[in-house]
Protein backbone atom coordinates (compact mmCIF):
# COMPACT_ATOMS: atom_id res chain seq x y z
CA UNK A 1 0.00 0.00 0.00
CA UNK A 2 1.85 3.35 -1.08
CA UNK A 3 1.58 6.40 0.78
CA UNK A 4 -0.05 8.37 -1.31
CA UNK A 5 -3.40 5.72 -0.63
CA UNK A 6 -3.02 5.51 2.80
CA UNK A 7 -2.61 8.87 3.93
CA UNK A 8 -4.56 10.86 2.47
CA UNK A 9 -6.66 11.61 5.57
CA UNK A 10 -6.88 12.24 9.20
CA UNK A 11 -8.22 8.98 10.17
CA UNK A 12 -5.52 6.90 8.66
CA UNK A 13 -3.04 8.95 10.13
CA UNK A 14 -4.24 8.91 13.38
CA UNK A 15 -4.35 5.08 12.87
CA UNK A 16 -0.80 4.96 11.60
CA UNK A 17 0.70 7.54 14.40
CA UNK A 18 -1.63 5.71 17.45
CA UNK A 19 0.43 2.46 16.44
CA UNK A 20 3.86 4.29 16.43
CA UNK A 21 2.66 5.66 20.05
CA UNK A 22 1.95 2.08 21.50
CA UNK A 23 5.16 0.91 20.16
CA UNK A 24 6.86 3.89 22.52
CA UNK A 25 4.63 3.38 25.51
CA UNK A 26 4.35 -0.32 25.67
CA UNK A 27 7.86 0.25 27.06
CA UNK A 28 5.67 1.80 30.08
CA UNK A 29 3.15 -0.69 30.22
CA UNK A 30 0.69 1.78 28.85
CA UNK A 31 0.27 0.42 25.59
CA UNK A 32 -3.59 0.43 25.87
CA UNK A 33 -3.77 4.23 26.37
CA UNK A 34 -6.38 5.47 24.53
CA UNK A 35 -4.74 8.04 21.84
CA UNK A 36 -7.10 10.63 20.49
CA UNK A 37 -6.90 13.49 17.98
CA UNK A 38 -7.48 15.53 21.39
CA UNK A 39 -4.61 13.57 23.28
CA UNK A 40 -1.51 15.37 24.69
CA UNK A 41 1.89 13.77 24.35
CA UNK A 42 3.21 15.40 27.65
CA UNK A 43 0.17 15.20 30.00
CA UNK A 44 -1.88 12.27 28.68
CA UNK A 45 0.81 10.18 27.81
CA UNK A 46 3.27 11.46 29.47
CA UNK A 47 6.24 11.37 26.81
CA UNK A 48 9.11 12.95 27.18
CA UNK A 49 11.82 14.58 25.18
CA UNK A 50 13.77 11.23 24.41
CA UNK A 51 10.26 9.77 23.18
CA UNK A 52 9.87 12.38 20.92
CA UNK A 53 13.00 11.80 19.50
CA UNK A 54 12.05 8.24 18.95
CA UNK A 55 8.73 9.25 17.28
CA UNK A 56 10.75 11.44 14.96
CA UNK A 57 12.84 8.16 14.00
CA UNK A 58 9.17 6.45 13.95
CA UNK A 59 8.32 8.89 11.77
CA UNK A 60 11.11 9.44 9.34
CA UNK A 61 10.93 5.17 8.95
CA UNK A 62 7.26 5.16 7.89
CA UNK A 63 6.76 8.36 5.67
CA UNK A 64 10.40 9.17 4.71
CA UNK A 65 11.75 12.97 4.45
CA UNK A 66 7.83 13.81 3.40
CA UNK A 67 6.93 14.43 7.51
CA UNK A 68 9.55 16.24 8.71
CA UNK A 69 9.02 16.28 12.44
CA UNK A 70 12.46 18.70 13.36
CA UNK A 71 10.47 21.18 11.37
CA UNK A 72 7.29 20.64 13.14
CA UNK A 73 8.70 20.84 16.63
CA UNK A 74 11.00 23.83 15.71
CA UNK A 75 8.25 26.22 14.84
CA UNK A 76 6.98 26.20 18.32
CA UNK A 77 7.89 27.47 22.14
CA UNK A 78 8.32 24.90 24.84
CA UNK A 79 4.70 26.05 26.06
CA UNK A 80 3.75 24.91 22.79
CA UNK A 81 5.90 21.51 22.78
CA UNK A 82 4.29 20.77 26.22
CA UNK A 83 0.37 20.93 25.11
CA UNK A 84 0.81 19.97 21.66
CA UNK A 85 -1.89 17.48 20.90
CA UNK A 86 -1.92 14.06 18.49
CA UNK A 87 -4.03 16.06 16.19
CA UNK A 88 -2.05 18.54 15.44
CA UNK A 89 1.09 16.11 14.59
CA UNK A 90 -2.11 14.39 12.46
CA UNK A 91 -2.94 17.05 10.66
CA UNK A 92 0.42 18.07 9.99
CA UNK A 93 1.58 14.84 8.82
CA UNK A 94 -2.03 14.92 6.26
CA UNK A 95 -0.59 18.58 5.05
CA UNK A 96 3.01 17.57 4.78
CA UNK A 97 1.75 14.11 2.66
CA UNK A 98 -0.60 16.05 0.35
CA UNK A 99 2.26 18.62 -0.02
CA UNK A 100 4.18 16.36 -1.52
CA UNK A 101 2.26 14.01 -3.41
Amino acid sequence: MSIETTAANEVTVLAQLSEMLRELLEEYGLDDAEITMETTFHDDLELESVDLVALSGQLREHYGDRVNFATFIAERDLDEIIALTVGELVRYTVASLRATA
